[in-house]
């Protein structure tokens, strides 16, 4: 049991009091300060979640990106991904709807895919969601490529 962040060995309490408030392996310090984060930005608990299992993975992802309009859940500039996650789908109105294709449609036009992933796929399906970025990854990857 090891911090996430800093890979500082973690005694029982840490251990317990992460998982039980966020879902992943962190030390204090790091907890306090991913809660600080969460209490700012009102970041997805599964947000962090995920922008830990890409970390597992090797990929270098930026949780709360300021993309100077938005701050964006996690961002991946390598490949220009954007991923937000949906923690209030169930309550989409149209005009959230609207607003979402709308924010879409600026950052494709800026050059970044944005994606929206329901909080429930992270939440019991985080390795899954991993793997499936990752394969958006490798396309968009091709697709620079080709440009």
């Amino acid at each position: 049991m090891t911090c996430l962040e800093c890979n500082k060995e973690l005694g029982y309490l840490d251990h317990k009091n992460a998982m039980e408030s966020l879902g992943v392996e962190l030390c204090v310090q790091h907890h306090r300060r991913m809660q600080k984060l969460i209490e700012k930005n009102n970041t997805p608990l599964e947000a962090v979640q995920l922008y830990y299992g890409l970390k597992e993975a090797g990929i270098g992802a930026m949780l709360e990106w300021w993309d100077g309009k938005k701050s964006i859940d996690i961002a991946i500039s390598r490949v220009k991904l954007n991923i937000e996650i949906d923690s209030e789908y169930e309550k989409l109105t149209e005009e959230d709807a609207i607003n979402n294709l709308e924010e879409a449609m600026h950052s494709f036009k800026n050059g970044f895919t944005t994606i929206r992933i329901p909080h429930i796929v992270v939440r019991y399906y985080l390795n899954e969601t991993v793997k499936n970025i990752i394969g958006i990854m490798e396309g968009l990857k091709a697709n620079i490529r080709m440009i």
